[in-house]
């Protein structure tokens, strides 16, 4: 065969191919059997082998995986992928149809229904109808290039229909029987299985090594097109529909409602029948149909006003509860853990659920031996809901709070105006474990590879009494530790070593100064400077400082007065750590002429780009005041994922309200 006959046959191949695909993948229609399509498959690769130059990048054969990535590019939506608000029952429904009815005046309106997938949610770009990139959400703004992963999901075309310049959204998801087969055979090998399939789904687009991507079998529904040339579409409907003539696959459970009446019985029909689809959904999304009245009603800073996710309520089961173990906290707290039966909720086996303290046991009358139902609050903390008296046995025990801690069995108090009982014991070995823990959290020294194991293991062993004591590690009893070996170790004392360097907040919010938080700790170190002159503030001179109450100047100057502490900082120094503050001093700074100088500011939600502590301490470096909750007096509000009641508090109260880029882009003008 020449190069001619083979060009001929590998076009032949690939629109076979395509043709079979799209009739499997996305029709669930297929028309030739498995081994033939993998005949043709193995004739394509053979020949792309053979004329390396006839490969091109939109080849059926793209699908197996390419080679692997250092990493991951990023890319900029042009159009931003804006999250979803959302609605938790029918009220919050009606109300979100009776805003759309206003917005729209008299207007019909009418609903686009579908299905919210539990997975990743990605943009596809084709130009002239050929796939040429694909990423995902990541903040809204700036996404991850995960194009050679995407190529192994069949049911994402290669080529489209029609040769179109679109971008179009969708989430991509594992389903139900391709988690079971990975999980399984994660399991033999001795590895960690995924949680659940929308981790499973992440994770598997995520890999730099598109060929593991391809062994996954994830799938995709498309769900909007995100910018399209020289094609008239008027509707979410019509948009769906082109979308699968193009060849996509798009969800054919999809309705078209008319009222908020009948979304709401679509509603009600799949939490009734959604345990029987072959992949997990989360809730409903409900959209206004017609794009201009989308136009017209526009966007919130996080999220379009024409449209709303409906969440499913938390799913509740019903399990044994087998006994309840107490943990004692860095403060010594005594938290009640309830131990159940193991059982499956939201994706995830549960074993274990907090019970706060002793008022809550009582509360809901819990007793050991209870067959409890439990759900997972907002889908990720499990929490016992209530107890099935009905079923009691008589068997049941009832608990009581042991009055001595059960590390070290000092006497347990309630101090006045608490509900928690608290081992007030220094020496106690539980709070001094749970101290390190902190100490070395990311908001604190931020040690990284010191995670709870590796402290647990150092402090049983011995190694490692106070945090004074973190600086004095052995590379030689490091590598004795259970999966240490070397590199980790050196990245471990590399990370302790840099810790050093870090300014005087984190390390006095790492002391775990009782009452003393992160913003707190900033406070007083921008105020003394250095941790000498904070060792010897009285109450007068601590309550005189700005957000500095009684309560925590008491607790502040009771804590340096200890000998132990004074030797422990000394100690510290000895060893090299930095007592001073590096932040911009308030005489050092000129923010005069900066937009946020003066200004109030509120951070909420999920930043992308950004901590939020570095967020925070940037906006203080430029002269902001940056406070935790939305009133009269807040002058901007700075709005991340999932923002919540402050973003709605925010917009009642005509407050000028950013997304996160905007900050990020108001950050690099000051810098220039």
């Amino acid at each position: 065969m020449n190069q001619v006959e083979a060009e001929k046959r590998i076009e032949t191949l690939r629109s076979l191919l395509e043709e079979y695909g799209h009739q499997y993948y996305v029709l669930d229609n297929p028309v030739v059997s498995d081994a033939e399509y993998d005949r043709l498959m193995q004739e394509l690769i053979s020949l792309e082998k053979q004329y390396p130059d006839l490969v091109t990048d939109d080849s059926p054969s793209m699908r197996v995986g390419g080679k692997p990535l250092p990493h991951f590019e990023k890319v900029q939506h042009e159009v931003p992928m804006l999250s979803l608000s959302n609605a938790f029952n029918e009220q919050e429904l009606r109300d979100f149809d009776r805003r759309i009815r206003q917005g729209l005046e008299k207007d019909h309106v009418s609903y686009s229904c579908e299905l919210k997938i539990d997975g990743l949610a990605v943009s596809l770009t084709y130009e002239k109808g050929k796939f040429v990139r694909g990423a995902t959400r990541g903040d809204g703004t700036i996404g991850e290039d995960i194009t050679n992963n995407l190529k192994t999901v069949r049911s994402i075309p290669m080529r489209l229909k029609e040769t179109v310049d679109l971008e179009v959204r969708g989430e991509a998801f594992m389903p139900k029987a391709s988690f079971e087969s990975l999980n399984s055979a994660k399991k033999e090998a001795g590895e960690e299985p995924f949680a659940n399939p929308r981790n499973a789904a992440a994770g598997s687009l995520r890999q730099l090594d598109p060929k593991i991507a391809a062994k996954r079998n994830l799938d995709i529904f498309l769900y909007a097109i995100g910018q399209i040339k020289e094609v008239k579409i008027d509707s979410h409907t019509e948009a769906l529909n082109y979308l699968s003539k193009l060849g996509f696959k798009t969800n054919r459970e999809q309705k078209h409602c008319g009222s908020i009446e009948e979304v709401l019985d679509y509603i009600q029909s799949w939490q009734e029948k959604r345990a029987d689809l072959n992949y997990d959904i989360d809730g409903i999304v409900i959209k206004v149909d017609v794009l201009k009245q989308q136009e017209r009603l526009g966007f919130t800073a996080k999220s379009p006003r024409w449209a709303i996710a409906y969440k499913f309520p938390a799913e509740e089961v019903i399990t044994k509860l087998e006994g309840i173990e107490l943990s004692i906290g860095r403060t010594g707290v005594v938290t009640p853990t309830a131990l159940l039966s193991p059982v499956t909720v939201a994706g995830t086996v549960v074993k274990r659920a907090s019970l706060h303290n002793e008022d809550l046991i009582r509360q809901k009358d819990i007793k050991i031996g209870d067959t409890v139902v439990i759900k997972k609050a907002g889908d990720i903390i499990p929490e016992v809901v209530n107890v099935l008296t009905d079923q009691r046995t008589g068997e049941e025990i009832e608990f009581t709070m042991p009055t001595n801690c059960p590390e070290c069995e000092s006497d347990l108090v309630r101090l006045e105006g608490e509900v928690a009982l608290r081992c007030i014991n220094p020496k106690c070995p539980a709070q001094i474990r749970e101290g390190l823990i902190h100490f070395v959290s990311r908001n604190a020294m931020n040690i990284d590879g010191l995670g709870e194991k590796v402290i647990a293991q150092l402090f049983d062993k011995g190694l490692v009494r106070d945090v004074a004591d973190l600086y004095q590690l052995n590379r030689e009893d490091l590598l004795n530790l259970e999966r240490m070996g070397e590199k980790s170790v050196d990245n471990l004392l590399n990370a302790v070593e840099a810790s050093k360097e870090n300014s005087l907040e984190r390390l006095l919010f790492g002391l775990g100064i009782r009452f003393v938080g992160a913003k707190a700790a900033k406070t007083l170190a921008a105020h003394f400077e250095i941790i000498d002159e904070l060792q010897k503030a009285t109450e007068e001179e601590l309550t005189a400082i700005n957000e500095i109450g009684e309560k925590m100047a008491n607790s502040i100057v009771r804590y340096f007065s200890k000998p132990e502490v004074t030797q422990l900082i000394t100690e510290l120094q000895r060893l090299g750590v930095n007592t001073s503050y590096k932040g911009v001093k308030r005489a050092e700074q000129t923010v005069t002429d900066s937009f946020f100088a003066d200004k109030t500011v509120v951070l909420t939600g999920k930043l992308e780009q950004l901590t939020r502590e570095e967020a925070k301490t940037k906006l203080e470096e430029l002269g902001a005041k940056v406070t935790g909750s939305v009133s009269k007096n807040t002058d901007l509000v700075i709005a991340g994922e999932a923002a919540g009641s402050k973003l709605d508090k925010a917009e009642k109260l005509g407050i000028e309200v950013w997304d996160e880029q905007r900050l990020v882009d108001e950050f690099k003008n000051v810098e220039q």
